[in-house]
């Protein structure tokens, strides 16, 4: 099938009431992802003359996730029937099989879609369903072609048996499109215009609808959160098996959540109950600990994270790193090396190799209006409790005492310390405790 043989049409002009959301239902994320540019990705291996995306007025981020492709206004939402007809003049000009999809479908199987748009004569998809409830039946003929659609709460007793379902997926000729459509009427309980009869209209013209079924293991499109929550969990299992099959090795597969452009190199492994949030890459051998939480993060070669760790945005980690239990890292690089093993706040800075920065530690960088640097020279110390307050630069191989609080820069292999003077007030401790008891 050459490209200029096939148009697709996405339905995409759902509010979400259902969904409880001021949001379009086809922008709700899958894996940190809109399900309707899941969809648009997927369909990139069709190599489509045109793809024309029907939306409501006034949903201009819908508009900006379809871009490039075309878009079609509905002005009211008036059925599927009507959202097909809004884009017939975009199709102006075209010769082929045009594919009608639902924005609210993004898994929809490839393999069949590529059948359907190069089949001959018009082709609907049917799935069989975990659970058929909601969905239309097929009425299906002794041919195997396509009598009607039956609408769910339509259904009399022996057409609820039918198990094979309406996945609400077409693919007709575009010469026949314009007329089947302009023929379905509204007299119906919700006076809307649906697409389903349209498969009655093409059986009366002598062009009955060749069927597609595949099987589904999951509920099919997503109408409300809690069907998105099981897509999402769907959408997980996918990456999970992916990753592992590509070499990375999880205790706990369903522990571990992804975002769509997570990047995982060979050889990594991860322990249970990990999050990777938006823009987050792990290169060879790092190992990551249980109950960690990353985003915009960068990991490279055997370092080793956790557990309990954060890595927010802008976090740059080395090589040989370990990055150790309640650490938090936020727009910093961490040089080859370097070891923050334990409850320690490093944001904002410039942290050279095998550089130890010890329990308790911390960067001070921020004022209440401006976030200042902090750097941090090869081989440097940071001693436990040590507060770095920015913007402030300490030399390579400097020690920093123990309790510190340094305001000013220390130079390469100095001592640097800035703690109270101390004293001791013999016998206070004994007599705090004789009072205590006499009162």
């Amino acid at each position: 099938m050459s490209t200029t043989d096939l148009a697709i049409v996405i339905l995409a002009a759902g509010k979400g009431t259902r969904m409880k959301s001021d949001k379009p239902k086809v922008l709700h994320e899958i894996a940190g992802k809109p399900m309707l540019k899941i969809l648009l990705d997927q369909l990139e291996q069709l190599n489509a003359a045109r793809t024309i995306v029907v939306t409501a007025p006034d949903m201009d981020d819908v508009k900006a996730i379809a871009a490039p492709h075309r878009i079609a206004i509905q002005a009211a939402q008036n059925g599927t029937g009507d959202a097909v007809k809004v884009a017939l003049p975009e199709l102006e000009g075209f010769s082929g099989n045009v594919l009608i999809l639902l924005g609210d479908e993004p898994f929809v199987p490839m393999n069949v879609l590529i059948e359907m748009a190069a089949h001959p004569y018009p082709t609907a998809m049917g799935l069989i369903p975990p659970d058929p409830t909601g969905l239309g039946r097929m009425i299906m003929n002794e041919e195997g072609t396509l009598d009607a659609i039956v609408e769910d709460k339509d259904c009399d007793e022996q057409q609820r048996e039918i198990y094979v379902c309406n996945a609400g997926n077409y693919c007709v000729p575009s010469d026949k499109l314009k007329s089947w459509i302009e023929q379905i009427g509204s007299n119906n309980a919700q006076g809307e215009y649906y697409l389903t009869d349209m498969v009655e209209i093409a059986k009366n013209e002598g062009a009955p609808f060749d069927v597609f079924t595949i099987p589904v293991d999951h509920v099919w499109g997503i109408n409300d959160r809690v069907q998105l929550a099981e897509h999402e969990n769907v959408y997980q299992e996918m990456m999970r098996d992916q990753f592992l099959r590509a070499g990375v090795s999880m205790v706990d597969p369903d522990s571990v959540w992804f975002h769509h452009d997570t990047r995982l190199a060979v050889g990594v492994h991860i322990e249970p109950n990990v999050f990777f949030g938006p823009g987050v890459i792990v290169e060879e051998g790092v190992h990551i600990k249980a109950f960690c939480h990353f985003e915009g993060a960068h990991i490279r070669k055997n370092s080793v994270v956790g557990p309990f760790a954060r890595l927010r945005p802008g976090s740059e980690i080395g090589e040989d790193v370990k990055i150790g239990n309640f650490v938090e890292v936020k727009k910093s690089n961490i040089g080859d090396g370097a070891k923050i093993s334990h409850l320690a706040y490093v944001g904002d800075c410039e942290m050279g190799r095998d550089v130890n920065f010890s329990c308790g530690a911390i960067t001070v960088n921020y004022d209440g209006f401006e976030k200042f640097k902090t750097v941090i020279g090869d081989g440097a110390l940071v001693g436990s409790n040590v507060s770095l307050v920015a913007p402030v630069t300490i030399g390579k191989g400097a020690f920093l005492a123990a309790g510190s609080t340094i305001t000013e820069d220390i130079p390469d292999d100095a001592l640097g310390i800035g703690r109270s003077n101390g004293k001791a007030v013999e016998g206070w401790a004994r007599n705090f405790r004789a009072r205590k008891k006499k009162a």
